[in-house]
C-alpha cells in the first residue's frame, strides 16, 4: 500500500502545475463544454504512458539490477531539484492562472434598475476539442519525461510493487483531471489568485523533497 500512496503523491505532484493541458481542461470545465471526453482523454493518455514506462523499464531492470540504484539516485536528484524549484516559486510568487471570464458566460446588470444582459460563450464542436486535447497531451515533450521516464524509473525501484505504484500514479491523474474539469467553476476561481498557487507550490515542494529522501534511504541505511 505504501507504493500505491507513493505513486499517488508523486503523480499529483507532477501533474498539478500550470501548463497548457491543465489550462485547457480548466477552460473546458468553466465553459461546461465536452468536459467528460476531455477528462477521459487526459486520464487515459497518462495511464497508457505510465504503463509503457513501467513495463518497458521493468523489463530492462530485470536484466540489469544495478540500474535500480542508478534510478534511485537519478530520481532522487530530479525530485529534489523539482522540489527546490517549487519551493522557490512558493517563496517568490508571481504565478497565477488566467482564464477569460467570457469562457464561463456571465450575467450582469446593465444598470441598477434596468434589464440584465446575458453573455453566452459560443459552443465549440466536439472534434476540434478532441484534436486540441490530444495535441496538448501527446505533442508535449514534458509528458514523456514525467510519465514514461520519471514515473517509470521510480516505479522500478519498488520492485514487485511497481504496478501498485503505477496504479497510484494513474489514480492521481484520474482524480486531478476529474476535479479540474468538473470542479472548474469553483476551482478555477481559486486557482486564479497568486496566493493559491504559492500554497500549492509549497505543498508540491514538501511532497517532492520527502519522496526524494525516501528514495535514497534504503541505500544510505544498512
Amino acid at each position: 500500500m505504501l507504493s500505491l500512496f507513493a505513486g499517488l503523491g508523486l503523480g499529483l505532484s507532477l501533474i498539478v502545475a500550470i501548463g497548457a493541458q491543465n489550462v485547457f481542461v480548466l477552460r473546458q470545465g468553466i465553459r461546461r463544454e465536452h468536459v467528460l471526453p476531455v477528462v477521459i482523454i487526459c486520464a487515459l493518455s497518462d495511464a497508457l504512458l505510465i504503463a509503457a514506462g513501467v513495463a518497458g523499464l521493468g523489463f530492462v531492470i530485470s536484466a540489469a539490477p544495478w540500474l535500480v540504484v542508478v534510478a534511485r539516485w537519478a530520481g532522487a536528484l530530479f525530485l529534489l531539484g523539482y522540489g527546490i524549484i517549487a519551493a522557490r516559486r512558493a517563496w517568490r510568487g508571481g504565478e497565477e492562472l488566467r482564464v477569460d471570464s467570457e469562457d464561463a458566460g456571465s450575467v450582469s446588470p446593465s444598470s441598477r434598475s434596468g434589464p440584465t444582459t446575458t453573455r453566452t460563450a459560443t459552443r465549440t464542436s466536439l472534434m476540434p476539442v478532441i484534436a486540441t486535447v490530444l495535441a496538448l497531451t501527446w505533442l508535449n515533450p514534458h509528458v514523456y519525461l514525467d510519465t514514461v521516464l520519471m514515473l517509470g524509473s521510480i516505479a522500478a525501484t519498488h520492485g514487485e510493487e511497481r504496478w501498485l505504484f503505477a496504479a497510484g500514479a494513474m489514480a492521481a491523474s484520474i482524480l486531478w483531471f476529474t476535479a479540474l474539469g468538473f470542479g472548474a467553476r469553483y476551482v478555477g476561481r481559486w486557482l486564479r489568485t497568486e496566493r493559491s498557487w504559492r500554497v500549492l507550490d509549497a505543498l508540491i515542494a514538501v511532497v517532492m523533497i520527502t519522496l526524494a529522501v525516501s528514495l535514497v534511504l534504503p541505500v544510505l541505511t544498512p
